[in-house]
């Protein structure tokens, strides 16, 4: 038995993967259309701390701003987490004379750009 072998006949459809313009057009626009309804959640967001009152004197209010301030900075960046992939998708059909490894490559560097960040929220911050 070898496990690291693909048999000869695997079985199952060998014909090619097709991929065209419209399907990564596609692709991106739907990755992008999510930053609408971020946008909306940030708005919603923003509108919800409204009338909190004055932080300083109340610890509540003193949480809540730091809860909003961190959810405000993870909603903005999962925009941008929208936004690049979006462009990229978009790239993608528009250069499909490109190598696939090149567009892995582009792909892998979102993972650099947009590694995720550490928890945040839930420190006393010496209250």
């Amino acid at each position: 038995m070898q496990l690291n072998h693909v048999p000869l006949d695997p079985g199952g459809d060998t014909g090619t993967l097709v991929s065209n313009k419209p399907a990564w057009s596609k692709a991106g626009r739907d990755v992008g259309s999510l930053r609408e309804d971020v946008a909306k959640a940030l708005g919603k967001l923003t509108d919800g701390q409204k009338g909190l009152g004055e932080e300083a004197g109340c610890l509540t209010a003193g949480a809540q701003k730091d809860v909003h301030d961190s959810w405000e900075r993870y909603v903005k960046g999962v925009s941008g987490r929208c936004g690049k992939p979006s462009g990229l998708l978009e790239k993608a059909g528009s250069d499909q004379l490109k190598t696939d490894e090149a567009v892995e490559v582009e792909i892998g560097n979102l993972k650099v750009d947009y590694a995720d960040t550490p928890a945040v929220g839930g420190q006393g911050k010496g209250r």
